[in-house]
């Protein structure tokens, strides 16, 4: 069994066991689009809700050919919230990571991407989701990419 871990400037959500890293610059909306995603309450279109894996840094650990996120320990159930501070919030343990969600200016978000553009995570290619954090529907966008896993099936990972 192959280990390699690494420590990524990130924030990871999860829902049901699948995570997503949230990456983009410093003060990009990673730590506030994570709050918008654990505050949504389940609906018709998110059966359930977001937890907080970890905020600011991501451990992940590549195990039996899956990527897991896991929080540091220091960081474990703290999420930032700029303008109120540091929060406690509930968090799960460890999810694996299934896609990363690239915050990035709305010109750039593609419409239909086609193909899927990938990620290179610890030695895997991962998809990448494209999303200008301050869209009001956002949030929506990545709980959906999250929890319905046809909708990123890239063909250019098989």
């Amino acid at each position: 069994m192959t280990v390699t871990d690494d420590c990524v400037h990130a924030t990871a959500i999860a829902l049901g066991g699948r995570a997503v890293l949230i990456r983009g610059a410093s003060g990009a909306g990673k730590s506030d689009m994570a709050l918008r995603c654990l505050s949504l309450a389940p609906s018709r279109l998110l059966p359930h809700s977001a937890d907080l894996v970890s905020d600011d840094q991501v451990r992940l650990r590549l195990q039996n050919g899956k990527i897991f996120a896991s929080a540091p320990v220091e960081l474990k159930g703290i999420l930032e919230v700029r303008g109120l501070g540091i929060l406690r919030v509930p968090a799960v343990e460890m999810a694996e990571v299934v896609f990363v969600a690239d915050l990035v200016a709305s010109e750039t978000v593609e419409r239909l991407p086609d193909p899927w553009p990938v990620a290179d995570i610890l030695g895997h290619k991962v998809p990448v989701l494209r999303l200008w954090p301050f869209e009001a529907s956002a949030p929506i966008k990545l709980l959906l990419a999250l929890s319905s896993p046809e909708l990123l099936l890239p063909s250019n990972l098989t």
